[in-house]
């Protein structure tokens, strides 16, 4: 038996069919923004009929915020459509069952059944990518919420008097400053700043600059850049404390590409900073064995309905 898991992201969809035993075949395309809604719904249709054109069972990873009980993505930040129904129509389509989680949720469901987490009952898996979430196992029960969307830790207000619009429209969030498309915002608007502007003047082209190029920057030695990574570092420092003291866990495990490619800049900071902000004791930190199949390994153990011990 063959089952499907998607991963359904703001920069791309990813898809893989497999088993209870992991990923057997998988492939990742862009994901198409300018065909509306259902021009989502027909890419990831065509990419399931390619690799397995009768699924078992299909589950899904999906940025958020989601309403699990319609199946539908709501107002996502992150991608231009108010609404994407997705169960409903794919299941229409497939002649098949198909689950939904957000994606972070789906994560820590990879890392509790394939990866560092395996039996651990207390776990975080939290994703920089295009956007910030995370997802949470507690006693050995994923979190989901009344909408499933007990997670969206992105939008963890850091600084209320923040200049820093998110997404999603409010200002001083986590998202705003760390993530994808925040970062290069963050970058601006320290660049704007008095000592910067007098330590930093004509150092580079800030109109330019995205996470990539701030990353390979720092990993120069650039001062701007090194800099900016140590005040990122800084507040996500802040992000991580408010993590360990909601939700003690025991592990998180950090994912996304920013992490990924960028393990060093980004964890060493929070770790050194994380102290001052805890309560709780402090975790193990690291970034997931699973890399960027996480996601796709957590819709998988959804689809297959692999139960927590």
């Amino acid at each position: 038996m063959s089952f499907v898991a998607v991963d359904l992201g703001a920069t791309n969809v990813r898809v893989a069919i497999g088993d209870k035993k992991g990923i057997k075949k998988k492939s990742s395309e862009k994901t198409d923004k300018n065909n509306g809604p259902e021009g989502i719904v027909k890419q990831i249709i065509r990419m399931i009929k390619i690799l397995k054109p009768h699924p078992e069972a299909v589950g899904i990873g999906s940025i958020g915020p989601i309403d699990i009980n319609s199946g539908k993505i709501i107002n996502t930040p992150n991608l231009p459509f108010k609404e994407i129904a997705l169960i409903g129509p794919l299941s229409e389509v497939l002649g098949t069952d198909v689950k939904l989680l957000n994606d972070c949720s789906a994560g820590v469901l990879g890392e509790y059944f394939f990866g560092a987490g395996k039996g651990i009952k207390n776990q975080v898996y939290l994703t920089f990518s295009t956007g910030l979430g995370c997802g949470v196992i507690i006693d050995g029960h994923l979190l989901c919420g009344k909408d499933g969307n007990a997670h969206e830790v992105g939008h963890i207000t850091i600084d209320s008097n923040s200049e820093l619009e998110c997404g999603c429209g409010c200002f001083g969030h986590w998202e705003a400053y760390s993530s994808g498309n925040g970062l290069p915002k963050f970058v601006k608007m320290l660049s704007l700043k008095n000592n910067f502007k007098k330590t930093y003047q004509n150092s580079f082209n800030v109109e330019n600059i995205n996470s990539e190029k701030l990353f390979k920057m720092a990993k120069e030695n650039h001062p701007f850049g090194l800099k900016v990574i140590e005040e990122l570092g800084k507040i996500n420092a802040q992000g991580f404390g408010d993590i360990v003291n909601i939700y003690d866990p025991e592990l998180i495990t950090v994912g996304g590409s920013i992490a990924i490619n960028n393990s060093d800049l980004i964890l060493r900071p929070i770790i050194q900073g994380i102290d001052k902000h805890l309560i709780n004791r402090k975790p193990r930190i690291i970034i997931t064995p699973l890399g960027e199949d996480i996601i796709l390994y957590g819709a998988l153990a959804l689809a297959t309905e692999m139960k927590m011990d």
